[in-house]
């Protein structure tokens, strides 16, 4: 009613009176709906007919610092706190402004003094410690929101809070400890199920984990997260089966998401049910189309089952997603020599080397792809660009032989093929898989069969 009247006045340029009662309510609900210039007119006009209230005037400096003029806000607050010393509002607002300007030791203080007039110490004890939040000060925050559990026990956000601050202070072993010893007070509360099987779980501790999420699940046949957790546990203990089940379940509670697909396909692909998987890996790129990690799984599957063509088209898809993503180029590779794609698996070689991809096997894939292609002198600059990471190594040195022998480069040839019988003389058939015409040359052979008598 008073809401229509105020809207009414501002309509007609008339001006009504209203009570302090009614522009509270008509304040606080124009800030809430985030309509601040309706709110700065109901304050200036509630200021006007109440010139004393506090309330208004602390309403004001709200809008103040939501409008980032915290020196007006700062000016405001030393005088109302001259007319109303003892007003825990006061001392919450200014450590407001502290916490925005960085200083949050600064806002501790302040909520300090705020702590002694109010009635309402959970929240200001949460205030408290999201300040010590900031200053990543966990162990302090931790005790202020521990506080909060101990005025109110079914603070569920500051249980959170707590267990954020042993998850940061890597104190895991703590956290059990303090979640058995809430749970021991609040037995059906499955929010501290949950985080005790989280808990359990970063420790490798399976079989309490899944312990503490059936229990979770039991208490609330709708926790949807407990579900998903028991299920993730549930595969680590590889009980497969069970883990889709429970993953079913929360299809049936809520809208099944992309991550959820992905892992019951997963599980199917573990007990060897393939299409399944597909069938799953499938709903979650229909769900998600950028989820890059369900194209690649079904790459993997049609990889693994030696359909290159279908693994060569959902690798494509990956990458259109991440083109940046070095094992997705690997795998392209990888597919594209498969298909005898050769030019392409160039392609996709530079561009691991590109996005400094520097493992031995990128090197030589390309090496053994620019040979195969003939282009002899880009595979010498590729093995030069690796000998500078990976020297003393036998594999390259008969690269480097067979290019300088099918180059009519003698010389160097021989030079290359004794460092690599220094290296690894066993490697020599390197020269028979990747360059059979050298490996048949009859110095070659010549220098295969004497070294090999010269070191037994």
């Amino acid at each position: 009613m008073s809401l229509t009247k105020f809207e009414s006045m501002l309509k007609t340029n008339n001006i009504f009176f209203f009570d302090l009662v009614e522009f509270e309510e008509i304040i606080v609900h124009y800030l809430e709906a985030g309509k601040l210039s309706l709110a700065k007119k109901a304050v200036k006009l509630g200021l006007e007919q109440h010139p004393e209230s506090v309330y208004l005037k602390l309403l004001h400096v709200e809008i103040y610092i939501f409008e980032n003029e915290l020196d007006k806000a700062s000016t405001l607050l030393e005088k109302i706190e001259l007319l109303d010393p003892n007003n825990e509002e006061v001392f919450i607002q200014k450590s407001i402004i502290n916490s925005k300007s960085g200083e949050h030791n600064e806002a501790i203080v302040n909520l300090e003094k705020a702590l002694i007039f109010t009635d309402d110490k959970v929240d200001v004890l949460s205030l408290i410690g999201m300040e010590y939040l900031y200053l990543e000060n966990y162990e302090n925050a931790r005790l202020s929101f521990e506080k909060c559990i101990e005025v109110n026990f079914e603070d569920y956000s500051s249980l959170y809070n707590i267990v954020y601050c042993f998850d940061m202070e890597q104190k895991h072993e703590e956290s059990i400890v303090f979640i058995e010893k809430y749970l021991n007070n609040n037995p059906y509360c499955e929010v501290a199920w949950h985080q005790l099987g989280l808990q359990n779980f970063i420790l490798k501790n399976f079989k309490k984990a899944l312990s503490s999420f059936d229990y979770a699940v039991l208490i609330d046949e709708s926790f949807i997260g407990g579900y998903i957790e028991k299920a993730k546990t549930l595969e680590e203990l590889e009980r497969y089966q069970e883990a889709i089940e429970n993953y079913l379940i929360t299809f049936e509670l809520d809208d099944p998401t992309a991550y959820a697909y992905l892992r019951v396909g997963e599980c199917y692909e573990k007990i060897q049910k393939f299409d399944a998987a597909i069938s799953y890996y499938k709903k979650a790129v229909h769900e998600d189309p950028l989820l890059d990690k369900g194209w690649l799984l079904l790459t993997n599957i049609y990889y693994n089952d030696d359909n290159y063509q279908k693994a060569s088209y959902y690798i494509s898809k990956a990458l259109k997603i991440d083109e940046d993503n070095l094992l997705y180029w690997r795998k392209y590779s990888d597919i594209k020599l498969k298909l005898n794609f050769y030019e392409e698996a160039v392609t996709g070689f530079e561009n691991c080397l590109a996005l400094n991809d520097n493992t031995f096997k990128v090197y030589i894939g390309l090496v053994d792809v620019l040979s195969f292609l003939g282009e002899f002198e880009k595979a010498i600059k590729v093995l030069e660009r690796a000998q500078k990471i990976y020297k003393n190594i036998a594999e390259i040195e008969y690269r480097f032989a067979g290019i300088f022998f099918i180059l009519n480069n003698e010389k160097y040839g021989f030079h290359h093929l004794i460092k690599a019988f220094k290296q690894d003389y066993d490697h020599h058939v390197i020269l028979k898989e990747i360059y059979p015409t050298v490996f048949e040359n009859e110095k070659v052979q010549k220098l295969i069969k004497n070294y090999k008598k010269a070191t037994e």
